[in-house]
């Protein structure tokens, strides 16, 4: 496995642990933050820019 193949792989793994974690602060629904775990650094950079630069 190259070095660029693992920094991808922890690249995804903390968005989507990111979005999940934002995603249950937000909704506190189980199936919003599947969905949006999903959805990985979509979700957060979403988020980001709707509601924290607001």
């Amino acid at each position: 496995m190259s070095t660029g193949t693992t920094v991808i792989k922890a690249g995804v793994s903390f968005g989507t642990a990111l979005a999940i974690t934002i995603s249950w602060s937000a909704n506190k629904s189980l199936l919003w933050a599947i969905v949006h775990g999903i959805l990985s650094w979509v979700y957060v950079v979403y988020y980001a820019l709707v509601y924290h630069f607001n």
